[in-house]
């Protein structure tokens, strides 16, 4: 059953919920991370969207530090989907990181297109590799924060 379907607008999922239907090890390992490096508290919130097929109209859970976002992940059976801005201010770092990137995020970072804020990255994070690359991505991020 799909997320928005197990969990409708009057139906905020728990923590435990959340975990239990990504199911994979690394939903903690970000989780984890993000509480204990940059000491925030993750938020839940519930879109509408009906983009790309109504994948991300959902509850979602959003990452913010000094009010501003560092990420914001939609829960999938198995895996998670992780959205990320690289904004203007941030290209640079972001470029010089790349080629250490694996295959997977340097095509998404070169397929995101431009725009006057920055590029919007939506990973599937199914493996460490591309996680470990999220996290790099986010602490560019996080230092203009």
């Amino acid at each position: 059953m799909q997320w928005n379907e197990l969990f409708n607008k009057d139906n905020q999922p728990s923590e435990n919920q959340v975990k239990d239907y990504i199911g994979t090890p690394l939903w903690d390992d970000l989780d984890d991370y993000l509480k204990q490096t940059y000491n925030v508290k993750p938020k839940s919130s519930y879109s509408n969207c009906a983009m790309d097929g109504g994948m991300w109209k959902g509850w979602n859970i959003k990452y913010q530090k000094s009010g501003k976002s560092l990420c914001t992940v939609y829960p999938k059976q198995g895996y998670f989907l992780l959205l990320l801005q690289v904004g203007l201010h941030d290209m640079n770092e972001a470029e010089l990181l790349m080629p250490l990137c694996t295959e997977y995020t340097q095509t998404l970072f070169n397929q995101a297109q431009s725009g006057h804020v920055g590029k919007f990255l939506a990973f599937d994070i199914k493996n460490e590799s591309t996680l470990s690359d999220v996290k790099n991505l986010v602490t560019i991020r996080a230092k203009r924060r």
